[in-house]
Order: structure tokens, then sequence, then C-alpha cells
């Protein structure tokens, strides 16, 4: 009879290699929200 054991996760999370995949996304995020602002603040800015 097989014994069903809890699966181990895939990564510990406090492994550095998670952490900079998460910095890399926020920072991503982070150009992201700041090429938004700046093409709005062109179009506003916009000589008519």
């Amino acid at each position: 009879m097989t014994t069903h054991r809890a699966h181990k996760p895939l990564a510990d999370p406090e492994r550095p290699v998670e952490r900079a995949v998460t910095a890399a996304l926020v920072v991503g995020v982070l150009a992201g929200l700041g090429w938004i602002v700046g093409m709005v603040w062109t179009l506003v800015n916009w000589p008519v």
C-alpha cells in the first residue's frame, strides 16, 4: 500500500533567486507606471 505524502514546495521562499525575481518584477512595474505617467504628462502639456 502506498503512502501519500505532502509534496515539498518547489522552491524555498527564502531563496535569493526568488527575491531577485520579485525585485525585478517590482522594478518593471514601477518603470511601467513611470512611463504611463510620463505619457499622460506629455499629453496634458502638449502645446496646442
